[in-house]
């Protein structure tokens, strides 16, 4: 019963950690590359790609990684919004779990907005330059 009470905020924590691995795929599919080449990396980067020739397909395939990444980061925020204001068990110990359990949720899904907005400019910005 006691985990029942704590099953939206779980499920706010999954939404957004999955924001957030999204929101790693635009950056290895648009700022890794972008920042090797400008650090002098290129053949680095040639390496890697020949590695992980998938690599190429995330790139090319950038606007539905893109799309993916917004589409979770948009659950995930609904999930967030929803749960705002959900009580937290009466129990203290349990309560201090749900008050962590928010407060991370929020912080991963900050990270996963900066990292899609930084992943944007590399992909769609900076070659409009």
């Amino acid at each position: 019963m006691a985990g029942e009470a704590l099953r939206p905020l779980r499920t706010t924590a999954w939404g957004a950690t999955g924001a957030l691995l999204t929101s790693i795929g635009t950056l290895v599919c648009c700022v890794l590359p972008a920042v090797m080449v400008s650090i002098g990396a290129g053949a680095a980067l040639a390496g890697l790609v020949s590695a992980a020739p998938q690599l190429i397909w995330l790139s090319e395939q950038k606007e539905w990684v893109f799309g993916a990444a917004t589409a979770a980061l948009a659950v995930s925020g609904a999930l967030l919004w929803n749960a705002r204001r959900l009580p937290c068990p009466a129990d203290r110990a349990k309560a201090e779990v749900c008050a962590s359990l928010r407060r991370w949720s929020h912080r991963i899904y900050g990270a996963a907005v900066v990292l899609t907005l930084i992943g944007a400019v590399f992909a769609f910005g900076l070659p409009l330059l």
